[in-house]
């Protein structure tokens, strides 16, 4: 007879791969006896079917990566786009005293380096410190 049949009941009901499943050649006529998911339970307790360890390394092996968040956008961060913003603004608008002869050379480069060190609000603030 052939034990094919049983075989993969015994795959569905045990849950493992059917090279693992091994019939013990003594008992071959329990085993053909037997046509329920129960009757298989009761042969691998008695010893007739043989369930044999996995071969191979370990599959569950701790992972050395480290998993981290996919794709995340970032919050955007203004601070450096105010600045350029402001700061172009504040030297047009010093360069324009300059060539139209509302301030000299030596306050235009003082003013500039006061510009790049962020000294000055806003346009009107630098307005007012002008006066």
């Amino acid at each position: 007879m052939n034990l094919k049949p049983k075989k993969k009941l015994a795959v569905k009901v045990l849950g493992v791969g059917a090279e693992r499943i091994k019939f013990n050649s003594e008992r071959i006529n329990e085993i053909k006896e037997a046509i329920t998911r129960q009757d298989i339970k009761e042969l691998v307790k008695s010893g007739a079917i043989e369930i044999i360890s996995a071969k191979g390394r370990k599959k569950i092996v701790k992972r050395t990566t480290r998993r981290r968040a996919g794709k995340v956008k970032k919050k955007i961060k203004n601070r450096k786009q105010n600045y350029v913003k402001l700061t172009r603004k504040l030297r047009r608008y010093i360069k324009e005293l300059k060539s139209h002869g509302g301030i000299e050379e030596k306050k235009y480069l003082a003013l500039r380096n006061s510009i790049k060190n962020s000294e000055f609000r806003s346009k009107q603030h630098l307005k007012e410190l002008l006066k």
